[in-house]
């Protein structure tokens, strides 16, 4: 699922049967067709090919996000598993500080003083998943760095530098690699909820949330200009869940079944 999705986001631009952006006075509000399949929005453009954009805009901003999010949160879980002390103690309760804040709320204040925007947008939820990665990527090597390999690494000479990377991070990037493909369901959400207040993706740029705000108005009149995004946001949360249940289940079969 998730696959075709990103195919259809990648592919848009050859896949959408009309621009975008392109308005069509005669099909204002217009039903599903052979011309508009998922029908036209208020101003005549075609919804199908707005929600095969808006979809690209939401997976990037969604997807970016978690791997910004993950680029910083590996290196903090690691250090504060590994290193304990005082490190430990400093990057927790930075991150509990974080963690705290409501996530809508946090995002909205990250808008209020950077300006509203998509990066602006993945900045900020990077930054509200942060901590919950770092947490699990923490949580999961203070359980590696107790298995003998790793004891034996440094009994051997090894480095700290060389365990980390050797045999720490690797077999602890597992639980990590399972929370972020679940983020990026939530993500994905809370980028259409920011995109819906008008704070997320702007336009001319088409997104699902915006999409969802523009026929608000409309949708006793013209349901398909709401359905069709809803549908595409529903699609692609599942498709993230599926595929972080699928992930769970490879890496840890045995807490599945037991």
């Amino acid at each position: 699922m998730l696959g075709i999705l990103v195919i259809i986001a990648l592919a848009a631009p050859i896949l959408a049967p009309h621009g975008p952006e392109t308005v069509d006075a005669d099909q204002v509000l217009g039903a599903p067709s052979l011309i508009h399949p998922f029908g036209s929005d208020v101003l005549g453009r075609d919804v199908l090919s707005r929600v095969m954009f808006g979809l690209r805009s939401s997976l990037l901003v969604a997807l970016s996000s978690v791997a910004l999010s993950c680029v910083v949160a590996i290196p903090l879980g690691i250090v504060a598993g590994y290193a304990g002390g005082w490190a430990d103690t400093a990057i927790s309760r930075t991150l509990d500080m974080i963690l705290v804040l409501p996530a809508l709320l946090l995002a909205i204040t990250f808008i209020a003083i950077l300006g509203p925007g998509s990066t602006v947008a993945a900045l900020a939820i990077a930054v509200i998943y942060l901590p919950i990665l770092a947490r699990v990527m923490r949580a999961s090597t203070l359980v590696v760095v107790r298995n003998e390999y790793v004891i034996g690494a440094r009994a051997r000479g090894a480095g700290h530098f060389r365990t980390v990377i050797g045999h720490v991070a690797p077999n602890a990037l597992a639980p990590v690699i399972v929370q972020a493909s679940v983020l990026s369901a939530f993500a994905l959400q809370l980028e259409a909820g920011l995109s819906f207040l008008g704070l997320g993706t702007q336009p001319p740029t088409p997104s699902l949330g915006g999409m969802l705000s523009d026929g608000r108005d409309v949708l006793t009149q013209a349901p398909w200009v709401e359905i069709f995004p809803g549908l595409a946001i529903v699609v692609a949360v599942l498709a993230f869940t599926f595929l972080g249940e699928g992930l769970r289940r490879a890496f840890d079969p045995q807490g599945v079944t037991s």
